[in-house]
Formats: structure tokens, sequence, C-alpha cells
């Protein structure tokens, strides 16, 4: 990967408060109970109510988020969130639903969708998620400590809107879920999928 440019956590600005957040190196970040990002599909609802950091992204960029938290509570997830608006964003990252981590992406263009398989060997692992953004999609990638980059999705996505990405935590079913995020950089980004 290319150089990268670390963003200070006092860059971005959240979609919506978290409970509470500290810390300078490292953020601690406690999501709201009942916080999450959806839109319609299989459900039948809307949620608005995710923890997102978000500072501004650029096509031709690339943002990476690095966390750990303790995965126990149905649907706990953290990772990155890019947003062009309220109906147009994409959250990806690991999610506990089921009794599995899993390692997916949510694509929202006015509904959403979800893509997800089975990391549950990444359970205690410091996790990164990588979003390239180029003119016509956000390519994600994402690895456990210092393992391979994983390919998890090639999205469309809206080249000529302004969009702004950062760490996402949301906690949908309890309280008490507190997300470490240990690293938020900016770099170029990919050129290539393979």
């Amino acid at each position: 990967m290319p150089d990268s440019h670390i963003i200070p956590w006092t860059a971005g600005t959240w979609t919506h408060a978290p409970l509470s957040q500290n810390g300078e190196t490292e953020l601690d970040v406690t999501a709201v109970e009942g916080s999450d990002a959806w839109r319609h599909t299989a459900y039948g609802f809307v949620h608005d109510t995710e923890h997102a950091l978000l500072a501004p992204l650029a096509v031709g960029e690339a943002m990476e988020v690095t966390f750990r938290a303790p995965w126990t509570g149905e649907f706990d997830q953290a990772g990155i969130y890019v947003g062009i608006d309220d109906e147009h964003w994409m959250k990806a990252g690991v999610e506990f639903a089921d009794g599995h981590l899993g390692l997916g992406a949510v694509v929202t263009d006015i509904r959403s969708d979800w893509s997800v398989g089975f990391v549950d060997e990444w359970l205690d692992a410091e996790i990164t998620v990588r979003v390239s953004r180029w003119a016509d999609a956000l390519i994600v990638r994402a690895r456990a400590d210092d393992g391979e980059w994983r390919l998890v999705r090639v999205a469309p996505f809206d080249g000529d809107a302004a969009a702004s990405a950062g760490p996402h935590l949301a906690a949908p079913t309890r309280a008490g879920l507190t997300v470490r995020f240990t690293r938020w950089v900016r770099d170029a980004a990919d050129s290539a999928l393979h």
C-alpha cells in the first residue's frame, strides 16, 4: 500500500454522537444502544442512527480504519462508513450475528443490501478495513492483524458527488459496545483490483 497520512480523530465530524469517546492516540468509542444504519430492504425499516466519524474522501483517495472490539452482542458492528447523503452510503467491516463474526458490506442506494462471509478466526484480532474511491466505484479490502488483504466488495458509487468517510460503529441490540479505534489514515487509492 502507498505511504499513508494519519488523520487526527479531531478532524472528523460524527453523523450521530456516540454515548462516549475518549483517547488521543487510540479512540475508545461507546455506541448508543439501538444505533444502526439500514434502509428498507427485507426488514422494512429505516435506521439512520449509526456513529460514523467522517472526513472528506475524494476520488483517487483511500482510507483505512483499524480497530478492536469485544464481539458479544447480536449485530455489534464496526468498520468504515462512506457517505454522500442519507440514502447513498456504504458501511464495510465486521459484524457479530447469529453466533459468528462476519466480514462484509452494506451498500445503500435508496435501499440497502448486505453481503457477508464468516471470519470467526478474526474474533481476537486487530482488524483493518480499507476503502479506495475510484471514479465510479468503492473498492473494499480488509485484513486481520498483519495478514493478507482480502477483497470484500466492488460497489458502484457516484464519482461526481462529494463524499466523506471514516470510522463507524453501531450496537443495534445492546448497551455497552465499546470499540477501540487504533488507526485512521488516508493515502492514494489502490490502482488495481488484483
